[in-house]
């Protein structure tokens, strides 16, 4: 049986610092995964979905342990590749203080950033109801930019539903000198695009609303959902749909990073399920709202009782 949504993308190995505190005086961490595909593909899984994940990974015991644990989630590995010449990427996350951390990629010449065309599944990959790519593997290599531009293309020649989140990472878009013309021509080859409010203003140098939405509603995009962080997320499609709907209040952000990714989850599990545009960014609100109480990437991606209880303990946030 082939899996409702597939994600294209790196996962790496998180070592997160046990104390607060510069990493030169850091003597332990905790090793957890992290990568923005596969954090997506497990919050969709966990909220009652089949899922697939498809990477390269170092032929060690690190991508050993991403394949196992990610498995373990309820997410298909099967078309995850194993490489003996190149290893798992790695990721260290410092903890400045309470609410702020750092986080320093260890990525170059990854097994994952050596992923070609060659080592896609397309049988696979045209089962997908959904197909979730971010901006970040473009970036990974010249054959993982082939990689995503020829998804991309598969994607809109066999009408699967395309998902993209530019998921900006300056450091490995600074490699490109046509960084945002590459996310301009992805973006408009999406279904759905759900850019951050600072990553829509990188793109077209917009903070409005609806001139972003107009935009990209314009050069083909269907639905498109703009993250403005605890503030709100704003919503439109070709359908007429918009408006915003508030972001749920946490009293304590234990980790920040994967918000995003348990935003995306939330929103397309919520389009799988046959949910409205408004009734979907809302489910990712709040999955994006419970991640961050919770250190890790995944750590705190909910399950659907979760979610529910959740709903309940908020009920007077969301009208």
């Amino acid at each position: 049986m082939f899996p409702e949504l597939v994600t294209i993308g790196e996962t790496m190995i998180i070592l997160e610092a046990a104390d607060e505190g510069p990493l030169r005086y850091i003597p332990s961490f905790n090793k957890r995964q992290g990568g923005a595909e596969s954090n997506v593909a497990i919050g969709v899984a966990r909220l009652g979905h089949s899922a697939g994940w498809i990477s390269k990974v170092g032929d060690d015991e690190f991508g050993k342990y991403l394949v196992s644990s990610i498995r373990g989630e309820g997410v298909d590995t099967s078309r995850v590749l194993y490489n003996k010449e190149y290893p798992t990427g790695l990721y260290i996350k410092e903890r400045v203080n309470p609410g702020k951390t750092q986080v320093y990629y260890y990525r170059s010449n990854s097994a994952a950033s050596q992923l070609t065309k060659e080592d896609i599944d397309w049988n696979y990959l045209k089962e997908a109801k959904i197909i979730h790519i971010s901006g970040i593997t473009p970036f990974l290599s010249d054959s993982c930019l082939e990689v995503t531009q020829a998804v991309v293309a598969f994607a809109k020649e066999n009408n699967i539903f395309l998902s993209f989140d530019p998921n900006l990472r300056f450091k490995l878009m600074d490699k490109k000198d046509n960084a945002k013309e590459i996310l301009l021509q992805l973006a408009k080859q999406s279904d759905l695009f759900m850019p951050g409010l600072d990553e829509a203003e990188y793109l077209i140098g917009s903070r409005n609303y609806e001139e972003i939405a107009d935009y990209f509603l314009n050069e083909g995009v269907s639905k498109i959902v703009i993250k403005n962080g605890a503030n709100e997320t704003y919503y439109a499609s070709k359908a007429g749909e918009t408006g915003a709907v508030p972001s749920f209040k946490v009293e304590h952000v234990a980790d920040p990073v994967g918000a995003g990714d348990g935003f995306a989850a939330g929103l397309l599990a919520g389009l799988l399920e046959n949910k409205s545009l408004r009734e979907s960014v809302e489910m990712g609100a709040k999955v994006g709202a419970m991640v961050v109480t919770i250190r890790g990437d995944i750590e705190g991606l909910p399950d659907k009782n979760e979610l529910e209880n959740f709903q309940k303990n908020c009920s007077d946030v969301l009208r």
